[in-house]
């Protein structure tokens, strides 16, 4: 996944000839290697023992679409936790994540369709004003939006700021969110994505929403970043 777009204050970027950036679509060989992959993760998903740590009070009703927002190296299983928690706790129309619009994003794309998760095709390098634009109307539509805010090519545990547009312009409210696990191997990607282990224990962990007004100007939506950046760092301490 990426981390939102910024809707505003960015570099103005070279455009194809078009004037539109098309995102690249999974080869048929991506498409057997999402579905391979999506069915591996749903099997191990069977033998965790999740723990659940809720300090949000935001599911003790149905509260209606939110932001989610977790670190890149905890894709693998945050399918997994997100329709544990909203088939449940705070059912809605779906979810839509945000997905880099490069190849590898296709890839990511497959696998998110394959759990039945809208992806949208963007970043704050590729495609931004389009993303942004989809996102809004997938929230207005009723739908959750899922964000990697340090994604897709960080730098680890930094949040962009455009996660705070996104909250800003729709008015959904952010929702923190991590994982702990007990047994994993760490990749030595950028991110150290982690790949769950079968039986392992997994501790999830969710703090309380983060809402950006409307009337919030630059400085507030920098000291709710910092905000969002700090406790999803804290929770996520190995």
């Amino acid at each position: 996944m990426a981390a939102a777009p910024q809707s505003s204050g960015s570099r103005p970027r070279k455009k194809r000839a078009s004037g539109v950036v098309v995102p690249h679509s999974a080869r048929w060989y991506q498409r057997l290697g999402a579905w391979v992959i999506s069915g591996s993760l749903r099997a191990v998903a069977l033998t965790i023992r999740f723990k659940w740590e809720d300090n949000s009070d935001f599911f003790a009703k149905p509260n209606g679409p939110a932001i989610y927002c977790f670190w890149h190296n905890r894709l693998a299983l945050c399918t997994a936790v997100y329709q544990r928690l909203n088939q449940k706790l705070n059912p809605t129309q779906g979810v839509a994540g945000l997905v880099s619009a490069s190849k590898d994003g296709g890839f990511l794309a497959a696998i998110l369709e394959s759990f039945g998760a809208q992806p949208v095709r963007g970043s704050s390098s590729r495609r931004g004003p389009q993303a942004l634009l989809e996102l809004t109307t997938w929230a207005d539509r009723g739908y959750d939006l899922a964000i990697t805010p340090d994604g897709p090519r960080g730098p680890c545990y930094t949040v962009q700021e455009g996660v705070m547009s996104l909250a800003q312009l729709t008015g959904l409210p952010v929702i923190p969110i991590t994982y702990r696990l007990s047994r994993k191997i760490s990749l030595k990607s950028w991110d150290r994505f982690q790949i769950p282990l079968p039986f392992t224990r997994c501790e999830v962990r969710i703090e309380k929403p983060i809402r950006v007004s409307r009337e919030a100007d630059d400085a507030e939506r920098e000291r709710l970043r910092q905000t969002l950046e700090e406790t999803l760092r804290q929770i996520s301490r190995e």
